[in-house]
């Protein structure tokens, strides 16, 4: 008595922020109607404590739900496959009969088999996957597993016995949970009692934050990338199973109506079968049935494209299975008024459900068409490897080791088989040795896929791109690779099976002069920076030179890290320690040094003018007020994530409040980086009294034109009136709007390895990720252009002759000095999507070689050869 008592006077104290009535929506409005549901499951609203609809889901009472679902029902079952950044799980539902679950992984062996041709049709159930909350921002993508998962749970009668005995249904939840948890916050944070369904209200303003992971990446383009272990978890989970259908749940602007696949027509990878889009619109006849019973807005063949095999619904298609991408016009905040009336997240949901029922219904009802599509399919893969030009690809990357076995990573997550070469391998790009070189053979299940990461296209039957168009991921590694021709090699030159796995280095010796390791590794950096932050002296060499070893005589590269035993604060133990941390944690192979003397004249340990002593950096990231908050995420995610460095975090608007003296640099993202006046005169004057400047895409820019007051001269044109104005047919318009846009290509740059920007590297040629079209302004110094674009610069994906005549030849990378201080101009990200360790260094390298990039101080001539 005395608890109902203090819960109701709690209750006239603490109202709950709810949405009215009428939009609170019971669990009768996402149930199908005639269907009847066990009645001892129960619903959410009861397990809960609130409608869906009432007020925003949580993220623990959605968890707590399902999983009390598959504790509940003997046709579900969980498992965690993963966890997000923040360390929440990642679920996977199986949903099939109970004597289905008894032989689960019999069930999925001869699925396996089937698609190979090893097994008969009948030989096991279809198998779909349902792929839930891959964008936080998008409400209904999370909160629509509630119902579907209980309607499988609880569902009575014929029908759903006969779904569950001929299928096994996989659901992923939440692909992205840490996002989900961000835009709950957002929306808990700025709910009102009173509706507010203008968009301009706070609550709604939550697409670009919470649409991300914890670092902001975009994990609808991870599926083929896989820097992130939300995405890892998926796509190893979905690969066990090799589905036949693959559904994706996303949100859009508020103002589309409902949008399935299977998409723009003309706007297919040509590795890709024409027949899977035949399939996907078979199916979606079952959805467009539903939406027509309700006389719903919807679209089908429009905008989205199946081109960049990086997304959800678009990465299975390589793998042999149907991709299906839903949209919903986004209910933001809960409820929001559109061109089309209002929109609340409660009516998403059930769209949501009932899309996915038909998915599953619609995979049924061709399921010898789509036992069919899958064997051949594979079959298929099997004769174009047979008659392919490339019998295998080769590569490795020297120097760097953890580079080459960090894409063997990615390639095994792909279920691609990949070898140790068993002999030295010679191709036109060079020898590959064997023991430090790799070769995936073009005969196995995943073959597409590996032309889709291994091929270069650059020819396009239209040029309008939903995401980038060049992905050749070798080239984002930097990588030495190579096509093996058919009958090269017979047999194929197949070491042992690789794995990719992190490899510690041996514990260094104990030094009697001090430790040096070298700046290629992948982990150099990290390395350094725990030197740095332990408080030691380093040095950096700035030429090549022969280090006498307690192991005997090695060289080193420019950029190597020498750490002395003279004059520290930490005892030689100490340092061995830190020193045997750094082999077995990063990776990076320590050399002791046996004495201070070199066998080269001028370039002894103590030489100060090749050995340049380093300060550990102290880095500013600035987001928010229009920066790209993907530019930042991938920023962060590189020098905390990959580097552990400590970084701080600061919105645009705050860093005028900033004590400038503390920090060493300033990154200033893509984006609208413009900063206000008082702003801009602190970073100036920070900057020429010694401060770092890096600055990528937009903001290079921003920062060459008004920072550095340089201003780029007017393009060349024709006199005016010697060409007549263009009279062209509006049906053409969006075609070629696009012609002249930039959608993600790799291009080729020449890198001055001598440069400080340029250690580590051991050649000249660098792939570059390219996607804005603005070209940076060549300085007057000579020095100045450590990375600069190739005259024919496309290596990968699509750019029209125009933008390549414009970029050709122009800085990539360009640095200043004004005052004591340097700016670093990145025409282009360099750390794309963390996809790209081949420029990842340039960014390491702008942090910590930043002071070592001296201006020039001569006049120099055009034509001078100093060598």
């Amino acid at each position: 008595m005395f608890k109902t008592l203090r819960a109701a006077s709690l209750a006239l104290f603490l109202p709950v922020i709810a949405a009215p009535a009428a939009l609170a929506e019971p669990a009768s409005f996402f149930q199908v109607e005639g269907v009847e549901y066990d009645p001892s499951i129960t619903v959410f609203e009861d397990h809960a404590g609130y409608e869906i609809g009432e007020r925003v889901v949580r993220y623990h009472d959605m968890v707590d739900y399902v999983t009390y679902l598959a504790g509940a029902s003997d046709r579900l079952s969980v498992q965690e496959i993963g966890r997000s950044h923040q360390g929440r799980a990642i679920l996977q539902f199986v949903i099939t009969s109970p004597q289905n679950h008894a032989r689960l992984d019999e069930i999925r062996q001869a699925h396996l088999a089937r698609l190979r041709g090893d097994a008969e049709p009948d030989s096991a159930p279809i198998v779909v996957w349902i792929n839930y909350g891959v964008h936080g921002a998008e409400t209904s993508s999370m909160d629509a597993a509630i119902p579907f998962l209980h309607h499988f749970a609880a569902a009575r009668g014929e029908a759903i016995e006969e779904i569950l005995a001929s299928t096994v249904i996989i659901a992923a939840v939440t692909h992205n949970p840490d996002g989900h948890a961000r835009r709950i916050d957002h929306v808990e944070r700025f709910s009102s009692r009173a509706p507010v369904t203008d968009e301009a209200h706070e609550v709604h303003n939550l697409w670009n934050t919470a649409r991300v992971n914890h670092y902001g990446f975009d994990l609808n383009r991870q599926w083929l990338l896989l820097t992130q272990p939300e995405s890892v978890a998926i796509t190893t989970a979905w690969h066990a199973w090799k589905p036949m259908v693959t559904a994706d749940y996303h949100e859009m602007g508020h103002n589309s109506p409902y949008y399935f696949h299977p998409g723009t027509e003309t706007r297919r990878n040509p590795l890709i079968e024409v027949r899977a889009r035949e399939l996907t619109f078979e199916i979606a006849r079952r959805h467009a049935a539903f939406m027509d019973s309700e006389a719903r807005l919807y679209a089908t063949q429009e905008v989205f494209d199946n081109f960049y095999i990086g997304k959800g619904s678009t990465y299975p298609q390589l793998s042999g299975s149907l991709g299906i991408l839903f949209e919903a016009g986004a209910a933001r905040g809960g409820q929001i008024q559109s061109e089309h009336g209002l929109v609340t997240n409660a009516d998403n949901v059930r769209t949501q459900f009932r899309t996915a029922l038909t998915t599953v219904q619609g995979a049924l009802d061709i399921r010898e068409e789509l036992i069919a599509f899958q064997r051949d399919f594979f079959a298929e893969n099997a004769r174009q490897a047979a008659s392919a030009n490339a019998q295998a690809w080769v590569f490795t990357a020297p120097g760097d080791p953890e580079r080459a076995r960090r894409f063997v990573r990615l390639l095994r997550t792909h279920d691609i088989e990949v070898y140790r070469t068993a002999r030295d391998v010679r191709a036109s790009s060079g020898t590959y040795v064997a023991g430090e070189s790799y070769i995936v053979p073009a005969r196995q299940l995943q073959h597409r896929l590996i032309r889709g990461i291994f091929e270069r296209f650059t020819e396009f039957e239209e040029n309008v791109f939903y995401d980038v168009s060049g992905w050749t991921l070798p080239l984002a590694y930097n990588l030495q690779y190579d096509a093996l021709p058919g009958g090269m090699f017979s047999p194929l030159p197949l070491g042992e099976p690789a794995d990719g796995a992190f490899q510690g280095a041996p514990a260094p010796d104990r030094a009697p002069y001090g430790y040096v390791f070298d700046w290629s590794h992948s982990f150099a950096p990290r390395a350094l920076n725990r030197v740095l932050e332990a408080g030691l002296m380093a040095r950096a060499a700035s030429e090549p030179f022969t280090l006498v070893t307690t192991q005997g005589e090695q060289t080193f590269g420019r950029g190597s890290i020498f750490v002395p035993l003279a004059r520290q604060d930490m005892t030689p133990a100490q340092i061995h320690a830190l020193m045997s941390t750094i082999a077995r944690e990063d990776g990076v192979p320590v050399a002791a040094a046996a004495t201070g003397l070199t066998p080269e004249l001028g370039r002894d340990l103590g030489a100060w003018n090749v050995f340049r002593t380093l300060d550990a950096p102290r880095v500013v990231v600035a987001f928010d007020g229009g920066i790209s908050w993907n530019d930042a995420g991938e920023m962060w995610w590189t020098l905390d994530h990959q580097h552990e460095m400590a970084v701080l975090l600061v919105p645009k608007s705050r860093l005028s409040a900033l004590d400038w003296s503390t920090y060493t640099h300033l990154i200033l993202p893509g984006g609208n980086a413009a900063l206000d006046d008082a702003t801009r005169d602190a970073v100036d004057r920070w900057v020429r009294g010694g401060g770092t400047l890096i600055a990528a895409r937009q903001a290079a820019q921003w920062t060459e034109s008004t920072l550095l007051n340089i201003q780029a001269e007017d393009a060349p044109g024709e006199a005016a009136g010697s060409t007549p104005p263009l009279r062209l047919d509006f049906a053409t318009r969006e075609v070629r709007d696009a012609e002249h846009v930039l959608a993600g290509a790799i291009f080729e740059t020449d890198l001055d390895v001598s440069h400080p920007l340029g250690w580590g590297y051991q050649a000249r040629r660098l792939p570059v990720n390219r996607n804005t079209t603005f070209t940076l302004t060549r300085p007057s110094d000579p020095f100045a252009v450590p990375v600069q674009y190739a005259e024919r610069p496309l290596m990968s994906g699509y750019a029209s002759q125009r933008r390549l005549a414009e970029i050709g030849g122009t800085p990539a990378v360009s640095v200043h000095r004004p005052g004591r201080g340097t700016v670093i101009l990145f025409a282009d990200n360099p750390v794309f999507r963390g996809t790209y360790p081949g420029t990842e260094r340039l960014l390491m390298n702008a942090i910590f070689f930043s002071t070592l990039m001296d201006a020039s101080r001569g006049v120099y001539e055009d034509g001078a050869d100093l060598n």
